[in-house]
């Protein structure tokens, strides 16, 4: 008699616990599985229409799934440790919690610090639980308690014990049945699905995308607290509270009833995918281009279609561009450029490398240019940006731009203990400038400090929810009519200060590699977002 491929799958799964136990029942040890007793179910998945929709497959792929690969992560730890040696232990901890979360919070549980650099280079020291980054396990166990507090920020989740010996609780969206428990209680060592909604409650999300860091001066003596990414609180403040979750946006919906299970599958509607889309198209390209250094184990295709996901995500959900009021006036132009920001937190949000420019080029009835302001250099500078040209200086936010070297950038600025430009992420204190682009019902005026603007753009009527309106004089010279304005909103996950300033750390090995990777894709370290033209 022939066994169908179900049962047998079935069987395996089942008697996979007695096989890694040697037949020994066991007390249920570990806090965490990683993510490869999940895929063996949960891959094989496909839409109503064909397509693939496998959620190992996808994390895999996906920022979450490389948080501990991100060479700019690391290549960022060790300067921090370079900086402030006397609390090296402390930093490395602290910059675990949301990359490396396994190894953390098992050292945690421990009474230890979580130490990254053991497991670093990952190709030759890394395990299963320090490669997985963001794994299955970390999200699907944080419980409901204190979730959307400041006591749960900053990666301070907590994970449920289990209800009672080899049971341990991994929450998801829908209720499951007691044969697919028992089956994935089985296979996965005591983990048992059930039913929980705050599994798609944003404050999930914010656990570890609010995040605080402890500012660090002389000695390393904590000297203040800085909001390093808010996208959370930035949302709670917008109309999109209402309307959006971080899951709706971050993790499509699928159409119709799917199975979400590669083993006897129950038709669900309303699954997300686990994409997790966001605004770095840069990771997954570099963990392409640099397989070996980086131990990628996602495949080529796999990284592939996770940068066109995320660069289709930004230019058709980020941000719209608008030319207004152009008018010529004897010599001078002048046009007014409207940006739209059309996501639920401020454009760009979280980490403060991320930074958004407009580029405006004006040309002649010949096509010769007229005027050019925030042009994209070759090397991913900003020609005109202060911040690029010189460390210690910032762009300012400009109402009006009246010269080529003058460039509109939405982005913050961190200011260290003396009030200079860092990009010493513990060295920040506080934002000398904040310009991102506001979400759809931000209030300027009711904002708390961690989320503010600061800067030129705080007190500009035309810098407000949903958007900035930025007005363009533009000396014409002798040029002759008719003329064509171009504008567009560009994008970069990693500015050129925040990649250039690791420079100086470059005798450790981490930001050596990341600078040479940087340097090597700086041609492809932009996206243009939105753009619109104009002929007058």
């Amino acid at each position: 008699m022939k066994l169908s491929a179900t049962l047998l799958t079935m069987i395996a799964l089942l008697s996979l616990p007695l096989l890694l136990r040697g037949g020994k029942h066991e007390e249920l040890k570990p806090a965490f599985q990683t993510s490869d007793r999940c895929m063996a179910c949960h891959n094989g998945l496909t839409d109503t229409q064909g397509k693939d929709i496998s959620i190992g497959l996808s994390w895999r792929a996906s920022v979450m799934g490389n948080s501990s690969r991100d060479p700019y992560w690391q290549a960022s730890v060790r300067r921090e440790t370079i900086d402030h040696p006397a609390v090296s232990a402390e930093v490395q901890d602290e910059c675990s919690i949301c990359h490396m979360p396994i190894v953390r919070y098992e050292a945690a549980m421990q009474g230890k610090k979580a130490e990254p650099f053991k497991f670093f280079p990952l190709a030759q020291n890394g395990t299963k639980e320090s490669r997985d980054g963001v794994s299955c396990a970390v999200c699907h166990q944080i419980s409901s308690e204190r979730l959307g507090t400041k006591e749960s920020f900053t990666g301070q989740f907590k994970v449920d014990a289990p209800s009672q010996k080899d049971v341990r609780p991994e929450f998801g969206p829908f209720a499951v049945d007691p044969g697919h428990q028992r089956i994935m209680q089985s296979s996965t060592g005591g983990f048992t699905p059930m039913a929980a909604s705050h599994i798609r409650d944003s404050a999930l999300c914010a656990t570890c995308h609010t995040l605080y860091t402890t500012a660090r001066g002389e000695g390393g003596k904590a000297i203040g607290t800085l909001p390093e990414q808010v996208p959370f609180l930035e949302w709670q403040h917008s109309s999109y509270v209402n309307e959006a979750t971080c899951q709706s946006c971050h993790m499509p919906e699928v159409k119709g009833a799917v199975g979400i299970t590669a083993v006897l599958p129950v038709m669900r509607e309303g699954m997300h995918q686990h994409t997790f889309t966001g605004g770095n198209f840069l990771l997954p390209r570099a963990l392409d281009k640099y397989r070996n250094e980086l131990d990628t184990r996602a495949l080529p295709q796999e990284l592939q279609a996770d940068s066109e996901r995320t660069i289709q995500f930004l230019q058709t959900q980020a941000a719209k561009v608008a030319v207004k009021n152009l008018d010529v006036n004897g010599s001078t132009m002048r046009v007014d450029v409207e940006v739209e920001n059309k996501t639920g937190h401020k454009l760009p949000t979280a980490y403060p490398s991320r930074r958004a420019w407009l580029w405006v080029k004006v040309t002649d009835r010949d096509g010769h240019t007229v005027f050019e302001s925030g042009k994209l250099n070759s090397d991913g500078s900003i020609a005109g940006n202060d911040n690029d040209a010189d460390p210690t200086k910032y762009e300012p936010y400009y109402r009006e731009i009246t010269s080529a070297d003058q460039v509109q950038i939405f982005e913050d600025i961190l200011g260290d203990e003396r009030g200079q430009v860092t990009t010493g992420l513990l060295k920040g204190v506080r934002y000398l400038k904040d310009s991102r682009l506001l979400p759809q019902g931000f209030d300027k005026a009711t904002t708390s400090k961690d989320i503010a603007t600061y800067g030129n753009a705080t007190d500009d009527p035309n810098f407000a929810a949903g958007g900035a309106l930025v007005r363009y004089s533009v000396p014409l010279g002798n040029a002759a009519g008719p003329f064509h304005v171009q504008a567009e909103l560009w994008y970069q996950p990693i500015g050129f200060r925040w990649a250039h300033n690791l420079e100086p750390y470059l005798q450790a090995d981490e930001p050596k590699r990341f600078v040479n990777i940087y340097n090597a894709m700086s041609n492809v370290s932009a996206l243009k977002l939105a753009g619109a033209e104009a002929t007058r």
